[in-house]
């Protein structure tokens, strides 16, 4: 007997990125800190944090508490007036952002942030290109799509024009042939400025990359190669956008991650963990070149719900809850005493993991079939029976009370910030278990 929210679910709501018939959501009743249940009492501990967007966890109580308070006062205004909420909020993103990046447009989600980036990019700088990488995830509308390089693009090809595609550094599957990290830092650098020179760099108005690649790998980028991005960014006049949609609010131990290497862009996005998703927020932090183009003349963008205060009142509490409870100190803690030794082990103890990389809680383990060859334990966009392999490690999270995140060949582990210790050992001993099935598929030697 199926519940009434599953029957309503099945009848009427159409999910993103489904095939609709395919579909058995399980329903979710309730959530704490790192933990979820499902209606019949099911519980998860979420190491997905849903889209790696719940970094302060489910139903933290300050965030909740700022809601509950905003909404007894006001709960909505438009965009052109004043709120206490909205300017607070605003101030607060100003002064954990790099350098002199002082102002805020909000946006509802990661991908409008994007896409508004863009047009101030290409309104500011008089250009018309954008440069972006193949492995890279910057959202479903319609520019944003086109700025993903990932296969979620394809279907919706052709799309806004002026977008040029490069790669960026991977050193486990290199597209340069290089045999450590800083000689693939070095010649991902000389293929983007062969990139500029062959579009013409008077016609770029912008280089936008993830600081760190989310979805599509949790790529850390070579020290040096930002900053190096910056520099070739600064010569041409070009715009550098580091997407930190999902890098930022702490996931990377770091309020963005671009803090790790002192980079300063001249627009930075945000979403997410900006307030755990709690009610949807994003935007955009800009810079002096940016904000003063804008200064004389009307910037042609905007959106009914932008700076919404009960938004803006969780994205308040969040960042004075994650100052108070030390999240991004405690998160670089976590990621280097726990989880990186954690993930040697398992790479030494499964023939399956053929590589773990990340920092602070954004982590990737990357299956394989041999490790000699690196092939991908499921094809690159496997589908159907292809990708049984992974659904099959997944299944094998879930059946002992772990939600994973997953995407190809990849099992990223991403708990929320404020995981326990002992829940996050816990989460990893279920990942070492469950990679048992992988090794089942290994055919090297």
């Amino acid at each position: 007997m199926t519940s009434q929210a599953f029957q309503d679910d099945r009848a009427h709501v159409f999910h993103s990125w489904s095939a609709q018939r395919a579909l058995a959501p399980a329903v979710v009743a309730g959530g704490e800190g790192a933990w979820f249940w499902t209606e019949d009492g099911t519980r998860y501990l979420d190491f997905s944090s849903q889209l790696v967007n719940l970094n302060l966890g489910h139903q933290h109580p300050r965030v909740v508490a700022a809601i509950q308070e905003q909404a007894a006062s006001l709960c909505t205004i438009a965009p052109s007036f004043g709120n206490a909420a909205r300017g607070e909020a605003a101030r607060l993103i100003a002064e954990v952002a790099p350098g002199d990046l002082n102002h805020v447009f909000f946006t509802n989600g990661g991908t409008e942030a994007n896409e508004h980036a863009v047009r101030m990019a290409r309104l500011a700088t008089g250009r018309h290109k954008v440069l972006a990488t193949y492995r890279s995830y910057h959202g479903a509308t319609t520019g944003s799509i086109t700025l993903t390089g990932d296969p979620r693009r394809w279907p919706n090809e052709p799309a806004m024009p002026g977008v040029v595609r490069f790669f960026g550094p991977y050193p486990y599957r290199s597209a340069f042939y290089a045999e450590t990290d800083a000689q693939e830092g070095e010649r991902a650098l000389a293929h983007l400025e062969e990139v500029f020179t062959l579009e013409g760099p008077q016609t770029i108005a912008a280089v936008v990359l993830e600081t760190v690649v989310g979805t599509n790998g949790i790529l850390v980028p070579p020290d040096g190669y930002l900053a190096g991005v910056r520099e070739l960014c600064d010569r041409h006049g070009v715009m550098l956008i580091c997407d930190e949609v999902m890098s930022g609010f702490g996931r990377c131990g770091e309020w963005f991650a671009v803090d790790r290497w002192n980079v300063r862009p001249d627009l930075v996005t945000f979403a997410k963990g900006v307030n755990s998703g709690y009610v949807p927020l994003g935007g955009v932090v800009l810079g002096p070149r940016v904000y003063e183009a804008f200064a004389e003349r009307a910037y042609p963008g905007g959106l009914t719900y932008s700076g919404h205060p009960l938004a803006c009142a969780a994205a308040v509490a969040t960042i004075e809850a994650m100052r108070e409870e030390g999240i991004n100190e405690r998160v670089r803690r976590l990621g280097e005493e726990v989880v990186r030794p954690r993930l040697a082990k398992l790479q030494e103890r499964h023939p399956s993991v053929g590589e773990v990389r990340g920092l602070g809680l954004f982590w990737a383990i990357e299956l394989v079939r041999d490790r000699a060859t690196r092939e991908m334990l499921v094809p690159y966009n496997a589908a159907g029976e292809a990708a049984k392999p992974m659904l099959e490690v997944a299944a094998a999270c879930k059946a002992q009370g772990v939600w994973p995140f997953t995407h190809f060949n990849r099992l990223h582990v991403v708990p929320p910030c404020v995981t326990s210790e002992k829940d996050l050992i816990n989460g990893l001993d279920v990942i070492d278990d469950a990679l048992d099935v992988a090794d089942r598929y290994y055919t090297g030697a």
